[in-house]
């Protein structure tokens, strides 16, 4: 079975300015992801999409197998991530001949998971049958028990109600951060209708310590804490 990695990456970015190539423990963010998915050893192509030049050298150089230069449209503050990764993986196939049947996205600021993570993901999209797989860590508050919402008029509920009402955590269903890691589609239902939900869509679950995106200065030092102590 065919399988195609996809990683996107823009080069603005104003939570943490130019993230996507600063360093991280001696080689730049993009170079993880990069390295994670050759690991798994799944891919017969690593893709790599940007808007920015130095990022697609930077990739080039960290391993990856095809640069793709991403549409201007595609790489402003408020344009959705869906129609980049779809941009990424056409042109992918159209630069290998090939269509796989499956292909994986994953993301740039996601440098903690690991390369079972990845692997499990897509064990998980065939043993299933499901058109995709997304990832996610267990929610530290559940839109039933202690996640509320405010309303218009400024007064607050549960985001999510339940007959009868929930009253301890342990009782209410299993609820999940998305962390935005790693997300798994099969080609064909992608390309034809592309969508992070369908009707089918499964969850494989990453622990807290592997979920964190970097989005903040904050995020970084945690990301880089984690990292040393992960690698000693």
């Amino acid at each position: 079975m065919s399988l195609v990695c996809t990683i996107c990456a823009r080069g603005g970015s104003k939570g943490v300015v130019g993230k996507n190539a600063r360093d991280l423990l001696g080689k730049p963010v993009l170079a993880w992801s990069i390295a994670q998915a050759r690991e798994t050893g799944l891919f017969d192509a690593i893709a790599f999409s940007s808007d920015s030049d130095a990022l697609l050298e930077a990739a080039l150089k960290a391993g990856a197998d095809i640069a793709v230069k991403r549409p201007d449209e595609m790489a402003t503050d408020t344009a959705p991530k869906l129609p980049a990764i779809r941009h990424c993986l056409e042109q992918a196939i159209a630069r290998t001949g090939k269509t796989p049947e499956i292909f994986v996205d994953l993301d740039v600021t996601s440098p903690l998971r690991l390369a079972s993570d990845i692997t499990g993901a897509v064990t998980l999209l065939r043993d299933s049958g499901a058109r995709n797989v997304i990832t996610g860590a267990p929610a530290r508050r559940s839109p039933y028990f202690n996640l509320v919402e405010q309303r218009s008029d400024g007064s607050v509920g549960l985001s999510k109600s339940a007959n009868p009402p929930i009253t301890r955590r342990q009782d209410a269903p299993r609820c999940f951060d998305m962390n935005a890691s790693i997300y798994v589609w099969r080609v064909a239902p992608f390309l034809e209708q592309p969508a992070v939900f369908y009707p089918d869509t499964r969850l494989f679950e990453m622990p807290e310590e592997r979920s964190i995106d970097i989005d903040s200065d904050l995020d970084f030092a945690l990301v880089e804490l984690l990292l040393r102590q992960r690698l000693g």
